[in-house]
């Protein structure tokens, strides 16, 4: 179970390490109508062919993104389920802070007197 833990953590990790960049989270979004060559891919981009290499290893190794060959051209598309893991844990914390908002606002309702127009009466 502990094993089991660190290695969701190691692959969150990775995810999130990778979604930090704007240019990897671009290659995502590129990528989502389906898969590209890498060539067709690096010529989108204003930065060199190696650059773009390490930004695509970044996301092969998160896990991210797969590739293959189909002769002398490198294919790559997109894989999102470390994407729903990562949306998963996210909806945890969104779950407690709505949680939490929900009662602050039916703490200010208890406490806060109501300022309507309606409420307020003048002599």
């Amino acid at each position: 179970m502990i094993n089991h833990m660190v290695n969701d953590t190691a692959e969150l990790n990775a995810v999130f390490s990778a979604l930090s960049d704007p240019t990897r989270r671009e290659i995502l979004s590129v990528l989502m109508p389906g898969q590209r060559a890498v060539s067709d891919l690096a010529a989108r981009f204003s930065i060199s062919a190696p650059a773009i290499s390490k930004h695509l290893r970044v996301l092969e190794r998160a896990g991210l993104l797969s590739r293959h060959k189909r002769g002398r051209v490198h294919w790559i598309s997109l894989e999102a389920e470390p994407l729903a893991e990562a949306n998963q844990w996210i909806q945890q914390y969104q779950q407690f802070w709505e949680s939490n908002l929900d009662a602050l606002d039916q703490f200010l309702k208890d406490t806060v007197p109501d300022k309507s127009p309606a409420t307020n009466h003048h002599p």
